[in-house]
């Protein structure tokens, strides 16, 4: 921190800054607090220009700053929120900790999500009906090369002058992203030139497809896309809505050229645990993607990161963690929270809580708090993420390890059937600190548009203790941070849990086998996509490691014998980091070599079912070969069928009207070819 430049504003004395408290906390020495750095102090800003480490604190006028800094020839430097998040406040007196933290974590140098570049060649559908349409796509077609698809041809007064072709149609199906959309239409055909008062049409087709890069939506019917507002490249606005409709066509006029677009997650088909050999297990990631940018993809999901939409849902319910969000990734996320809370406790603050918050509709929220009602508490720290939908329990389990002692998720109102993931994961962070005997509420997912309802829920929330202040290395898998984190809560905990239950769609849990049924065919085995299933080189066996299982069903529904249960639970011991035999026999051995070469149940059991019925094994020595190795029963088929060991039975010759015409000829009676062909 010391190699770093702030410039602290206390905005014409708007608000309390103690420069030299968070100086001392950061460990930077004192801070000059300035009082109008954007105006008659510009030019202490220009004095520190240069430095590639300076931060500002002040969001409003960083496009200001930014200028000064192009117009001076140097880096822009970083910008920071002091203002709504922590100075205007009725607690503002006492959020000096939450300002040392916000400044802290302002700094935090995160890993860049790698970036995709999407190209638009300016093509852009437009669909809608009537006049206010025909005009929009009038405006659009001067940066755009529009076609105009009219979902229906009346209230429509051409002008002299046609500037881009008019069709009309009926949309079956659309799919596609920014760059490279298709649609297909119905009721197809193009406006005639020759129409005078009315429009008329000539040459109507179904099943018309047709390819563009962007699309105007101005139809009053449903959008074309699910979570249609994060599909980059699809605009839809109310024609009623002048205002909505002006900002669509500023929007998409300059959706022309390269662009670039973060690539939000990450994906491992390695730890995948949707599918093994057709047998479906989990489905998380399908079931909770709004966009719809995932797709089965045989014993994998594809994912079209043209598509996705960041909302991180996929990754914070993934129980192997194969999809990994990146923007940030897991480690500096839980990295920025650690930082969060150590700063703020480090400078004072008592029993701080977290505000998870996105940039556009959580942010305005609290912006509306802080500047007509009473701000945020001096102890609600808040956090821009990218989508709270996409915070899992690992994350959870770190921030009440950190010492958070609440969770506030501020959720998008227009998005709230799309938090069903995070739900989930709130619903089974819940379950694990209630079974650590933290039962309080500490989890709240709000949908408030209203900053009275906003901060009737923020300023009330119960004064809880933290239940511990422990920072760990966040390193490793999701399932190892999620364990890191828990462990922490657990050594706080009085009632020194071992086993939490939990519900039933955890991620946690334990395998049963019914040794009665189970034959140690082992096909669970080969089904774990965790390698919780293991076997044994040496003997028949199958052991289970509990931690490492996720409780997806493939071992389940794969089984033969219906032999496998599942019991969601956390297992806090040691113990369930070892290997545990669920169950084990004796080997068969082979009756000609005395290899053993597969489980007693097994073999008895393929004996019970196809010696003496099977045309392969109706003899007694053929029944024999069951209970051989590999390598004896390949030699006893070679030595007994003329060098052929595929040679073990023949299938029969299915009689036909010719056999039965050339008996007939030969003087046989049907029941004497019958008993000749059984003999034969």
């Amino acid at each position: 921190m010391s190699k770093h430049t702030f410039l602290l504003c206390n905005c014409a004395n708007s608000m309390p800054i103690d420069g030299k408290k968070i100086g001392q906390n950061l460990g930077v020495g004192d801070l000059t607090v300035h009082t109008n750095l954007c105006r008659t102090g510009i030019a202490d800003f220009e004095t520190e220009l240069g430095d590639n480490s300076l931060c500002v604190g002040c969001t409003q006028e960083a496009t200001f700053f930014a200028e000064v800094a192009e117009e001076a020839g140097v880096a822009t430097p970083s910008f920071f929120n002091i203002r709504e998040l922590a100075g205007w406040s009725a607690d503002a007196k006492k959020s000096m900790p939450k300002m040392a933290a916000l400044t802290k974590h302002a700094m935090l140098l995160e890993k860049p999500a790698r970036i995709r570049t999407l190209t638009s060649d300016g093509l852009c559908l437009v669909l809608g009906a009537g006049q206010e349409c025909f005009e929009a796509a009038t405006l659009l077609n001067q940066k755009l090369s529009v076609t105009l698809v009219l979902t229906d041809d009346t209230d429509l007064v051409l002008p002299a002058q046609l500037d881009f072709p008019i069709f009309k149609g009926k949309i079956k199906n659309a799919n596609g992203s920014f760059g490279s959309f298709e649609v297909t239409l119905d009721n197809y055909a193009a406006l005639l030139p020759s129409s005078k008062s009315e429009l008329e049409f000539a040459g109507v087709r179904d099943g018309v497809q047709t390819q563009c890069s962007l699309i105007v939506d101005f139809r009053e019917s449903a959008p074309l896309f699910t979570r249609h507002e994060s599909r980059d490249g699809y605009l839809r606005s109310d024609l009623r809505d002048p205002a909505a409709v002006m900002r669509t066509i500023f929007e998409a006029s300059d959706f022309v050229g390269e662009f670039e677009k973060p690539i939000f997650v990450d994906y491992n088909p390695e730890i995948c645990a949707h599918s093994r050999s057709k047998k479906v297990g989990c489905s998380k990631c399908l079931d909770n993607c709004p966009a719809g940018a995932i797709t089965a993809d045989g014993d994998h999901v594809a994912i079209n990161l043209d598509i996705c939409g960041g909302c991180g849902n996929c990754a914070a319910h993934c129980p192997t963690g194969a999809v990994s969000y990146l923007f940030p990734d897991r480690t500096d996320h839980i990295k920025a929270i650690q930082t969060l809370a150590s700063t703020y406790y480090k400078a004072g603050g008592v029993n701080a809580s977290l505000l998870i918050h996105d940039k556009k509709q959580g942010l305005e929220l609290i912006s509306l708090s802080a500047r007509y009602g009473r701000g945020l508490p001096a102890s609600l720290i808040p956090l821009e993420v990218h989508s709270p939908s996409g915070i899992g329990h690992d994350a959870m389990a770190a921030a009440f390890a950190a010492g958070f002692t609440h969770i506030v998720f501020l959720g998008d109102p227009k998005q709230s059937e799309e938090y069903e993931a995070l739900k989930k994961e709130i619903s089974l962070t819940q379950s694990i600190l209630s079974g650590l005997g933290f039962e309080e509420e500490r989890l709240h997912l709000t949908y408030s548009i209203d900053p009275d309802e906003f901060e009737t829920t923020v300023w009330n929330l119960a004064n809880y203790k933290p239940v511990t202040k422990k920072s760990f290395s966040p390193l490793g898998s999701k399932r190892e941070i999620a364990r890191m984190g828990i462990g922490a809560l657990a050594d706080a905990s009085t009632q020194k849990a071992e086993i939490l239950p939990l519900n039933e769609d955890a991620p946690y849990g334990l395998i049963s086998v019914n040794t009665e049924s189970c034959t140690l065919c082992l096909s669970c085995v080969s089904a774990c996509p965790a390698d919780a299933l293991r076997d044994n080189p040496d003997k028949p066996e199958l052991r289970f490691v509990e931690t490492a299982c996720v409780q997806c069903g493939l071992c389940q529904n794969t089984c033969p014998e219906n032999a496998i249960s599942m019991t969601p639970r956390l297992n806090l011991l040691p113990s369930a980091m070892q290997p545990i035999t669920l169950n084990e026999e004796e080997p068969f051995e082979c009756i000609k070599c005395g290899t053993p070469f597969a489980a007693k149940s097994t073999i008895d059991k393929i004996s019970e079912k196809l010696a003496g019925t099977h045309r392969m094994f109706e003899s007694d020595d053929n029944a024999k070969l069951l209970k051989m190795c590999d390598t004896c029963r390949l030699e006893t088929m070679a030595a007994t069928n003329e060098g052929d060991p595929f040679a073990l039975a023949k299938r029969p010759v299915p009689r036909t009207t010719e056999d039965y015409l050339s008996a007939e000829k030969s003087g046989l009676t049907i029941d004497d070819f019958l008993t000749q062909d059984e003999t034969e």
